[in-house]
């Protein structure tokens, strides 16, 4: 092992001497071979059969391993005033959940019968907006109120971070569906 690794640090370095002089080379590998200091608490003693059969088995003094303090989740306040403020939990993931299918039920609607995001609406989609947001913000606010975090039921591939960025994209393609819609003067497929 040592040797190896002196013979690693020799071709790795940056100066290499060419010379037949034996000296020279013994100094060079004396040099780059790590020097290891002993310790008095690591002993090797080699046993026969007999010895340990005629030894009796004591356990080994090791150190108590300390337990790992376990970790609490933060405190996450359930005052309504917190869960609903500017920058709580709540605004922007019920405005992301709520783009997320007011986009696809909007582009569905208009594959299916050829009406435009504001014919949709004028149609008698307000009240299929108005139920959807009360049911939905309703069922996502139960949990915050319980002091549910959505960080603390997230992992892998659908994290509370893809939500929130799938949220935002809806919002952004809701607006986009509509600005075009409206700037074409009819429906956008």
């Amino acid at each position: 092992m040592a040797a190896s690794a002196a013979m690693q640090s020799i071709l790795a370095s940056s100066v290499t001497c060419v010379t037949n002089k034996s000296r020279v080379n013994q100094y060079l590998l004396a040099m780059s071979v790590p020097r290891f200091q002993r310790t008095s608490s690591l002993r090797a003693r080699a046993m026969t059969k007999e010895d340990k059969e005629e030894q009796p088995r004591t356990p080994a003094a090791t150190p108590p391993r300390p337990q790992p303090t376990p970790t609490r989740a933060p405190k996450v306040s359930t005052k309504f005033s917190d869960v609903l403020a500017f920058s709580g939990p709540a605004p922007e993931r019920n405005n992301g959940r709520l783009a997320m299918i007011g986009f696809v039920a909007a582009i569905a609607v208009e594959l299916a019968n050829g009406e435009d995001v504001f014919a949709q609406i004028s149609n008698g989609g307000i009240g299929w907006f108005l139920g959807t947001s009360i049911l939905l913000s309703a069922a996502s606010l139960v949990p915050l109120f319980k002091g549910v975090s959505a960080e603390s039921k997230s992992d892998g591939f659908m994290s509370s971070d893809a939500e929130l960025w799938n949220g935002r994209l809806a919002m952004l393609g809701l607006v986009a569906l509509a600005f075009t819609e409206y700037v074409k003067g009819g429906t956008l497929v």
